[in-house]
Formats: C-alpha cells, structure tokens, sequence
C-alpha cells in the first residue's frame, strides 16, 4: 500500500487501506482533543433497485475537480464545532459487489458533534463531487446490460 497523502481525494482501487485513513487521523496535531472517529464505509450493492444482480460497477471521476470539490467539503467541515480531522477517499476502477467504494472519516471531540458532520460529508460528496459509475447487471430474465447511473439513482 502506499502511505497516505494529507489530503482527501480520489484513488485508484487498492491503493489506500482504512488502516492507512485512520492512522492519518490519528497523527494529526489535534487529535487529542477527540474522543471519537466516525466512519462511513461506501461498498457495491450486489442488487440494484430494480433487483437485479449487479455483476461490477465502473467508477471513473474528473479526477483534479473531485479533488478539489473532495478537500473543500472536508475544510467546510472542519470549521464545524469540536471537528478535529474530517477525510473522504473515493476509489476509481472496477469493483465487484461488497467492496469498498469510499471512506469518510470524522474525528470529533465528542459523538454528538460527529454524526451530523459525517452524514454531510457523505450527502455532499455524493451531490458535488464528479465520480460516474457505470454499472454492469443482470435483470431477472439473465440478460446483461451496462448503464452509467447518477448517484441519485443509487
């Protein structure tokens, strides 16, 4: 694996571990004013909402804007009350049913203050930042077929 970088942003598929992302939120100069780490772990449905079986979904992204878009979300977030460290790693390739697709991690002083800082992170990414995936399924009769979906679909 290799080390993570300071930022959040997007990666290529096995390139980054969760280790990697909370070990980082651990080393940064603040840390011991938290007293929790929330995590939001992202993963391929193996069903779609139709019910189909998704086979793989495709993930590609304008990789410099996600980046940018990633690391605004997370310095908003930071400003927010008794945030201490606030990440959020998507991963661009090809992913089979039940991997991780993103980690969104919030460091915070206390639980109270997290919850609400991670569910926004992961309403903003999902709505800012320009990730496509392209899913790959098989409806109920056993034909395949592949369409790009917004997240708003999924």
């Amino acid at each position: 694996m290799n080390h993570l970088k300071s930022q959040s942003g997007v990666h290529e598929k096995g390139k980054l571990s969760l280790e990697e992302v909370i070990n980082k939120a651990k080393e940064h100069a603040d840390f011991r004013k938290a007293g929790a780490i929330g995590l939001f772990i992202g993963v391929v449905r193996g069903q779609n909402q139709k019910g189909e079986t998704v086979q793989k979904l495709e993930l590609q992204g304008y990789e410099e804007k996600a980046n940018e878009i990633l690391a605004k979300i997370c310095d908003d977030l930071k400003r927010k009350k008794g945030i201490v460290d606030v990440q959020i790693h998507h991963f661009l390739g090809e992913f089979d049913a039940g991997e991780d697709l993103v980690y969104v991690l919030v460091a915070c002083d206390h639980r109270k203050n997290l919850f609400p800082v991670l569910e926004e992170a992961v309403e903003r990414y999902k709505a800012e930042v320009p990730i496509f995936k392209k899913e790959h399924a098989v409806d109920k009769e056993g034909r395949k077929h592949a369409y790009w979906t917004t997240e708003k679909e999924t």
